[in-house]
């Protein structure tokens, strides 16, 4: 990690810098704002907000995609509270320990991480439910609730949606791991628990995991879609039927998947080539499927 010291007292400043050294840190030091302005990029600076006299607002506007941890003599609107409402991440009292500073450092690098990557998965999660065609549903959810789908992506994306409507994150057990029982009961009581593959599960177990969410915000995914319990239930349908390694279409009903997933993509002679049929037969199967073509 590359730091930048910011504090005119530079026997401090150099104090701070040679133990930052020792634990492995690249420092440098700047002891007034000017020097702090300089075009380089730091994983992280370190701020005196009494350099002086001088404004600092600036180095916060300089390294605001850095950590900026402000190093105070005493707590005020001017040293802490506005300083962070300009972007500051944090701030330390001085005299401090060492210790302190690289828990603060630790602690500050390890939640942009986290940030950053649920940044990325929400992004990712979003493109990846934009194609399944998620059809409107009622928000009022009765827990537990089953959804029936014969696409695992569609009752994937409505989980997703769900939560991220109502603004609430969810924890996902597949019931096929080894100690589901004993992830269901150790999720705090008000957090919603999304449980995958009951369809897989056997009538014993079967009993065990509904015994373990009673009165719990559960929503459980399966696509056997003759399953019938006492729960509430969500029907979701692909009329594409989305193929996966467990699943085995028939002819029928892999013509009908490969004639809406490709017919807006290739024009009616490539694609019947490609069918190994006749634009006759494409335009038969596209009567006999209810499959009207985009113009």
């Amino acid at each position: 990690m590359k730091i930048l010291i910011v504090e005119n007292e530079i026997y401090l400043a150099q104090s701070i810098a040679s133990k930052l050294t020792e634990i492995g840190y690249r420092c440098d030091i700047a002891t007034t704002v000017k020097d702090a302005l300089k075009d380089e990029k730091y994983d992280s600076v370190l701020l005196s907000t009494n350099i002086s006299g001088q404004n600092f607002y600036p180095v916060i506007q300089k390294h605001q995609n850095s950590i900026i941890i402000l190093m105070i003599s005493y707590i005020s609107n001017d040293t802490v509270s506005n300083p962070i409402k300009a972007g500051a991440n944090d701030y330390i009292q001085k005299p401090f320990m060492i210790e302190e500073l690289l828990r603060k450092l630790k602690h500050l690098s390890d939640f942009n991480t986290i940030k950053q990557e649920n940044i990325t998965y929400k992004n990712y999660l979003t493109h990846i439910f934009e194609s399944s065609n998620l059809p409107k549903f009622d928000s009022k959810i009765k827990f537990p609730a089953i959804i029936k789908t014969n696409s695992q992506k569609m009752a994937d994306s409505l989980v997703f949606e769900y939560c991220s409507k109502i603004k609430k994150s969810f924890s996902f057990i597949s019931l096929t791991s080894s100690n589901t029982i004993e992830n269901i009961l150790k999720t705090p009581k008000d957090e919603i628990i999304y449980l995958t593959e009951l369809q897989k599960m056997k009538k014993s177990e079967r009993n065990k995991i509904f015994d373990a969410i009673k009165n719990r915000k559960v929503f459980m995914s399966t696509t056997d879609l003759t399953e019938d319990s006492d729960f509430f239930y969500i029907e979701l349908n692909n009329d594409s039927k989305i193929l996966n390694q467990e699943e085995i279409l028939s002819i029928d009903d892999y013509v009908k998947h490969i004639i809406l997933s490709f017919q807006n993509k290739f024009p009616d002679t490539e694609l019947s080539k490609k069918l190994g049929i006749s634009r006759k037969s494409l335009w038969e199967k596209r009567k006999k499927y209810g499959i009207n073509k985009k113009k």
